[in-house]
């Protein structure tokens, strides 16, 4: 395996940081966050995992897709369209695989199927993922139940793996093998060390088995405690809901000037299938969460043949009614078994 020092890493990431943005774990008062950072030294290397996924640097949760000016007399008006200027590139340093895994969900949504969602490909394309591995699985993670692993390499460009003074630096895609081209490297024998994994899995039902659980009084009952905040939307890798809306920034006279901004939403908001006229698809608390399991554990394999749920765990932890999605797994494992012996 290859490694490399700490302190040769900290050098090479200050390098990677003054021709691009460096996006990585950071202390902000007291919550760990993927953040840009000026220097190495204020990256957060012993951490399990930061409060919000990265799905931030390549999905924000407020976008401007373009700017719409209108100026001239009504009879006469002249309208000009202005996308916004390209971004720089950016390296998000630092992330877990699951996470990783999430951006690799996003882009099987809006990237990988027509119409290609240019405002996130844009940013996608200037985007570098560069890993670190879990040496264990955290306090509710499930990754490996939803077919993640804690060192999982398949969605980075470069995984680190710690070891003793150092790191072992794993090159995935031909992106990678150019940005450790200027890392000092030393090959050593043996192999990176594994994770400590969880001794239970987690059941998740394949896709198939999904539907026959869409009548069931149990989202019914779990919607009961459920208070729409959308905190497990916000916190979730792989959610990518959203609406649009025009924002006025400048008006006088003959002229004014729209955002047309693109902001993160959910599923489960009240007014989410809230329609013109005031017809609302799900009206129910229980119905829009159901909407939520669905989609990660069935429409997006049937969609976009990807995990709504990388098993990242942050919506266990953020959930204010303690709504659980390892109990909602097991729970509806349980209901599917005593319905094939009812038939039986």
């Amino acid at each position: 395996m290859n490694v490399t020092t700490h302190e040769a890493l900290l050098a090479w990431l200050e390098r990677l940081a003054q021709e691009a943005t460096v996006i990585a774990p950071r202390d902000v008062d007291g919550i760990l966050l993927y953040r840009p950072v000026s220097h190495s030294d204020e990256i957060v290397f012993e951490y399990t995992r930061p409060k919000m996924s990265p799905k931030e640097a390549v999905f924000p949760a407020t976008d401007t897709l373009l700017s719409i000016e209108k100026s001239g007399p009504s009879d006469d008006q002249q309208v000009t369209l202005t996308e916004p200027s390209p971004a720089k590139e950016q390296i998000i340093f630092g992330l877990r695989p699951c996470d990783a895994r999430g951006i690799s969900t996003l882009d099987a949504v809006f990237i990988e199927k027509e119409p290609v969602d240019w405002s996130y490909a844009r940013r996608r394309e200037i985007t570098s993922l560069i890993g670190i591995a879990c040496p264990q699985m955290w306090e509710d993670c499930f990754c490996t139940s939803v077919g993640g692993a804690p060192d999982d390499p398949s969605h980075l460009d470069v995984l680190l793996t710690a070891v003793e003074g150092g790191y072992a630096v794993q090159a995935v895609t031909e992106n990678g093998q150019k940005l450790i081209a200027d890392l000092p490297l030393q090959e050593v024998e043996g192999e990176p060390p594994r994770p400590t994994l969880q001794a239970e899995t987690v059941p998740v039902l394949p896709p198939e088995q999904w539907p026959a659980l869409f009548g069931e009084r149990y989202w019914e009952l779990l919607g009961e405690r459920c208070i729409s905040c959308r905190m497990c939307t916000y916190v979730c890798p792989t959610c990518r809901c959203f609406d649009v809306r025009d924002e006025v920034v400048e008006r006088r006279a003959g002229y004014v000037r729209y955002d047309r901004l693109r902001c993160w939403d959910g599923c489960t908001s009240p007014n989410y299938r809230l329609a013109a006229g005031g017809h609302n698809s799900r009206p129910v608390k229980g119905q829009r969460l159901r909407n939520r399991f669905f989609c990660k554990f069935l429409y997006m394999a049937a969609d976009y043949q990807a995990t709504g749920c990388v098993g990242c765990g942050r919506c266990i932890e953020v959930c204010p009614v303690n709504i659980d999605i390892v109990e909602m797994l097991r729970d509806v494992t349980n209901l599917k078994r005593r319905a094939a012996e009812v038939q039986v």
